[in-house]
């Protein structure tokens, strides 16, 4: 892999980890397209380390003030009465079946789950939920009328997202909207249940930079990626988030079902 390739995956990472189009599926297609060389895992989760940073600054005020309450809370015992509060065991709560479902299904989201044509079946079938679940669905509820039931759905929705092509960010948002939940308010919870999932991964998976370093990738390539996926996941928030004020998320549904149907005809016809 060359400095340039890993800085090309290091926007692609910063840009789709964000907008509801699966950074897993893209991370692993751009390699297939171009005859690279796939990075591996243990890459995507360097790149993972830049989008975390740049969701963390975005919403660091947000962030401040929910470890706060959640702090608070366990000192008081209280949850309740102070939205804050519970809005932080939410995300506690919204991230455990990620964490069940990652500890099952490591080897195999590392392995078989990287397959281009399973990826074009998860891109088609989620582009086509987002669209209609966005579509149909009432904008009735704001981040604090969400319940705990609410937060554990769309963290159940979080764990389907291992499987590269579902997208996190993308089933997240899609529960939200079935609940409820309005656009920017949808997106705005599923970035901030994004952090902990993350950062808790990145963790699991730093064992592995040793390795890739050991297999020839330079720091340098390491650094560029990162700095591009940081800088591009701060731009990509930004704009989902100014978008969805004024749009709905049908642009992404067509999106993904056009790449599905891509990556289809491009295995046909390459023989791949």
């Amino acid at each position: 892999m060359t400095f340039f390739q890993s800085c090309v995956l290091g926007l692609v990472q910063g840009i789709t980890e964000f907008l509801p189009i699966s950074s897993s599926a893209h991370l692993i297609l751009f390699p297939w397209f171009f005859g690279w060389e796939d990075p591996g895992l243990a890459f995507d989760v360097f790149l993972h380390l830049g989008t975390l940073l740049a969701v963390f600054l975005y919403f660091f005020q947000d962030w401040m003030r929910l470890i706060a309450a959640g702090f608070a809370s366990i000192r008081e015992r209280r949850i309740y009465g102070d939205h804050e509060r519970q809005i932080f065991w939410m995300l506690v709560i919204g991230n455990i079946p990620a964490v069940i479902a990652g500890v099952v299904l490591h080897d195999w989201i590392a392995t078989i789950f990287r397959s281009p044509m399973l990826i074009s079946m998860t891109l088609a079938v989620v582009g086509f939920l987002l669209y209609w679940v966005d579509e149909s669905s009432p904008a009735i509820k704001n981040l604090r009328d969400m319940t705990f039931k609410d937060a554990l759905m769309v963290g159940i929705a979080q764990a389907c997202a291992l499987v590269p092509g579902v997208s996190r960010s993308g089933s997240t948002m899609t529960m939200a909207r079935w609940l409820g939940v309005r656009r920017t308010e949808s997106a705005r919870f599923s970035f901030l249940l994004a952090f902990p999932i993350t950062l808790g991964a990145s963790l699991f998976e730093m064992r592995e930079i040793n390795n890739i370093m050991v297999q020839g990738t330079p720091a340098s390539h390491l650094v560029g990626g990162f700095v591009c996926a940081l800088v591009a996941g701060l731009l990509a928030i930004h704009f989902l988030m100014q978008i969805l004020q004024a749009a709905s998320f049908r642009l992404f549904g067509f999106y993904r079902i056009a790449l599905a149907a891509v990556i289809i005809l491009w295995s046909v016809f390459s023989g791949n």
